[in-house]
């Protein structure tokens, strides 16, 4: 796309476009016809993810984790920081910046809100608050050994080309389901974070 993806102009359009009814949802039901209902009922879990965005030599980039092993949920996969939102996180902004802080050391005082996308509905029963942010290009971090193997950044130009965007799918009990894929170099973007990559895309970018 010709889009030029500078921190000005990236900030220029979040302004213009993280304007959605209250209301509006997204979800892991795009690429599977007739599970909306299933999926929007299931997900009753209530969690938040930082779309950390930072600027490095004048290219924007989105913050990624690889979460371990050990974990009970989407253990293993390539995740935005994030996780539930506890009862005295003042609103899903505050939980994705603590979860932030617990996962990769990110300073709440180094990231500045810009909104978020609709709750994003998953397979797997949580209802996500995706919040974007950018994120102090000079801002420390320090993982947390326990919940993230590494982090990694991955240029937000590559995540909103839909070039990049495949799709693929598997078999869980019984049935065919079909989800988003978003290959960068050894790392493999799938499932609900692809997804909520191609949301923002479709959101903002499209």
């Amino acid at each position: 796309m010709s889009f030029e993806f500078s921190t000005s102009n990236v900030r220029e359009l979040l302004l213009k476009k993280l304007n959605f009814a209250l209301g509006e949802i997204d979800g892991d039901y795009h690429l599977n016809e007739g599970m909306k209902g299933d999926v929007v009922s299931n997900a009753t879990k209530d969690a938040a993810v930082l779309i950390g965005l930072v600027e490095r030599g004048g290219i924007v980039n989105i913050i990624l984790t690889k979460r371990t092993e050990a974990l009970n949920n989407h253990s293993g996969q390539v995740a935005f920081p994030g996780g539930r939102i506890d009862a005295d996180d003042a609103s899903p902004e505050a939980a994705a910046l603590r979860e932030a802080w617990e996962e990769i050391g990110l300073d709440i005082n180094d990231v500045e809100i810009m909104g978020r996308l609709p709750d994003y509905h998953t397979g797997s029963g949580y209802r996500v608050a995706p919040v974007i942010g950018f994120v102090r290009e000079g801002a420390d971090f320090e993982i947390n050994p326990d919940e993230v193997d590494y982090m990694f950044e991955v240029p937000l130009s590559f995540l909103m080309d839909e070039v990049n965007h495949k799709t693929t799918s598997k078999s869980w009990n019984d049935i065919e389901r079909y989800f988003y894929e978003m290959p960068y170099k050894e790392h493999y973007i799938w499932g609900v974070t692809a997804g909520m990559i191609r949301v923002f895309y479709d959101r903002v970018f499209k």
